[in-house]
């Protein structure tokens, strides 16, 4: 094939009706004040989409356009052109044969990139063009580092030979950086950075040490290693969050960083003997997450009002319920950022500090050092904070500090381990604390779940079953009219699972007069039936069942957990 020729891509784009001149002139401006590439610059500015753009380069150069998220693509046939070349010139190897392979490249213009990738495949290339966002995404599926996981434990097994404990001398050492052990962590690291995954599962077998991820919520196997390489990945471990290398019988808990290619991550380490050693659990926390406004959270706008209400209080209380991992910590972080001002300060007390808020004061609770939450917060209060955070009201003595706290002119947020926004108010009364101090501070609580969403690369209609029909008709009632539903058919984008991403539906209860009534009366069947009567409509149900409504999720997935909820 010929090499490819260079061109104008305003002028293309102007040329193909794309594009109007005024517009071309104006990103042109925009370019060379911000140093990047125009494509970059019209597709940011909403102007042009990738998809737009590759097709007219496409036709250009008389190349096909293939959208790879219909587009199969074996991670073999991708993994013919190095990690390293396919990110470097933004390539990808879609397809191979006898007569040669069909390489994908965001930009076929680039006769340098053309060049080096030929040079490097030693046979014929075929070009295709594709869009650049969609290759960044596939190269990032594709090039999964399970073969490279695999030969760096067996390259550990090898060193390990028929004792750990020479391994232990090698670990302690301050420059084994290059010890199989940690290029083995290393990747495993980047692999679940790449895939997006909240969880590592480091777990020991009779014969084998199992690896899973969790990305949206749902566990998937990694790989399989040799069972002797667990116990120089738990020691390793426990050696980098500083915890007791010689005591496997109990569990323990610690955290450290850990820097990769592109950013940098918290990791919670959690251990745990089982019958065939010590499991680890890392819960993985991107440093460089952004926050979410308050407004792009996904609360109903009706909700979002009167939250929004609710937090411009001077004092009292908000709590955040749910189970682990259902985003109860984004929510209030959202919030913390909603009132982040220079006239407010803001103190948080946290196990562990997730996030990195500007302008904000953020503790870190430390048992070892018996820095607990109820400790810490009693210090806080004396800083004069405005908006005091809690991570979780662990326990009687934080509950009633807390409440205090709120009492006194300071608006307290924290979390709670209930399964709905109606019984949070008893578990606090069932934690000890009094009624009418709970009546005069709370002022609210939000319960939320996390949803999986439908993959966009494979969104199509989907045929009402008769099991999901009846379940729909259940909530919404006998005669309702159900509109076109959608889900996901599973494609290569979301490795067959039809869903990409995840998002909260909620429940709120505000604390109205006849609530507050209730409790100060320690009538707490007359408060159960006004919570519910107020949430009629609106829990948690009614709001996953919206977003089956608006294409967003499955009836599968909102079944799903509605049944937790009912749980």
């Amino acid at each position: 094939m010929a090499r490819p020729q260079k061109f104008r891509l305003g002028e293309l784009l102007v040329e193909q009706g794309l594009l109007s001149a005024a517009q071309l002139d104006a990103a042109l401006a925009q370019q060379k004040n911000s140093g990047r590439k125009l494509g970059r610059v019209l597709v940011d500015g909403g102007i042009v989409t990738e998809e737009r753009i590759a097709t007219a380069i496409g036709r250009q150069l008389g190349i096909p356009y293939v959208d790879l998220r219909n587009h199969e693509v074996d991670a073999a046939t991708a993994a013919l052109l190095p990690e390293t070349l396919a990110r470097r010139f933004r390539v990808l190897v879609l397809e191979a044969g006898e007569g040669g392979v069909l390489v994908g490249m965001a930009d076929p213009s680039d006769v340098f990139a053309y060049d080096e990738v030929t040079r490097a495949m030693r046979r014929e290339v075929r070009l295709a063009v594709v869009a650049e966002g969609q290759l960044i995404a596939a190269i990032d599926r594709l090039y999964r580092r399970t073969e490279e996981i695999s030969g760096l434990a067996r390259e550990l097994q090898r060193d390990l030979g028929a004792s750990v404990v020479s391994f232990a001398n090698e670990a302690l050492d301050a420059g084994a950086d290059d010890a199989p052990v940690v290029k083995l962590l290393q990747s495993l690291f980047e692999d679940a950075a790449q895939v997006h995954a909240s969880d590592i599962h480091i777990e020991p077998q009779e014969q084998k040490l199992r690896i899973r991820f969790r990305i949206d919520g749902e566990l998937h196997q990694q790989t399989e290693l040799d069972s002797g390489v667990g116990p120089a990945l738990a020691l390793r471990l426990k050696l980098l969050s500083g915890l007791d290398i010689s005591e496997k019988r109990l569990p323990q808990d610690g955290r450290f960083n850990v820097r990769l290619k592109l950013h940098a991550m918290d990791v919670r380490l959690s251990t745990m003997p089982t019958q065939y050693g010590e499991s680890v659990v890392l819960r993985l926390l991107a440093q460089n997450t952004g926050l979410l406004d308050l407004s792009r959270i996904g609360m109903p706008p009706a909700m979002l009002e009167a939250y929004q209400r609710m937090i411009a209080h001077p004092f009292g209380m908000i709590l955040v319920t749910g189970p682990t991992g259902s985003g109860k910590t984004t929510t209030l972080y959202a919030t913390l950022a909603a009132r982040n001002a220079p006239n407010v300060k803001i103190i948080t007390i946290e196990d562990p500090v997730e996030y990195r808020l500007p302008g904000i004061s953020q503790i870190q609770v430390n048992d070892r050092i018996e820095l607990g939450f109820s400790r810490v917060l009693r210090s806080t209060l004396r800083h004069d904070p405005d908006i005091v955070l809690v991570g979780e009201m662990i326990d009687a003595d934080t509950a009633q500090v807390g409440v205090r706290a709120a009492m006194t002119g300071h608006l307290m947020l924290s979390t709670l381990h209930t399964n709905d926004a109606a019984s949070t108010p008893l578990r606090l009364l069932d934690m000890g604390v009094p009624q009418y101090m709970l009546a005069s501070t709370l002022l609210g609580v939000i319960a939320q779940r996390l949803v999986r969403t439908i993959c966009p690369a494979c969104r199509q209609p989907y045929p009402l079953q008769a099991g999901d029909e009846a379940w729909l008709r259940n909530e919404l009632g006998a005669e309702a009219q159900l509109p076109e539903l959608w889900h996901g058919a599973g494609c290569a984008q979301c490795n067959g699972s039809g869903y990409a991403g995840r998002e909260a539906i909620y429940e709120m209860l505000e604390m109205k007069p006849a609530l507050v009534e209730a409790l100060n009366g320690n009538d707490t069947p007359a408060f159960s039936r006004l919570a519910r009567q107020q949430l009629v409509g609106r829990t948690m149900r009614a709001h996953a069942v919206a977003r089956v409504l608006a294409g967003h999720t499955t009836v599968h997935e909102a079944m799903r957990v509605a049944s937790q909820i009912d749980e």
